[in-house]
């Protein structure tokens, strides 16, 4: 499982960014291979971070090839003031089970 972290700072959204995101989103979520999402906002809401989860890393490369996605990527500056990615591959996943998450709950399998 793979994970990928895009953190950004918001700029102005037009029309444009709405129709564009709904695609990305659709397409996403359409995708092989594709697990789940997540986000948080810094404490002060300069930074926000979406979380994709995906089963592989091919699936992930397949996503980020998508034609609209290819688009967004040439386009960001109109959009953010900035961003970083980060791809993570998860080793292991674990909490007190009192709620539902995309990652599997490994608690018992502590090694």
């Amino acid at each position: 499982m793979y994970s990928v972290d895009f953190i950004f700072e918001p700029g102005e959204y037009d029309d444009r960014f709405h129709e564009l995101n709904a695609i990305i989103d659709a397409a996403a979520r359409a995708s092989p291979g594709y697990l789940g999402v997540e986000s948080w906002r810094s404490p002060d809401g300069k930074l926000r971070n979406a979380k994709y989860y995906w089963e592989t890393l091919e699936s992930l490369r397949a996503f980020s090839n998508h034609p609209q996605h290819l688009i967004a990527k040439r386009e960001y500056g109109k959009w953010y003031r900035g961003y970083h990615i980060v791809i993570a591959q998860v080793i292991k996943s674990y909490g007190d089970g009192a709620f539902a998450h995309v990652t599997p709950n490994e608690k018992d399998r502590l090694t």
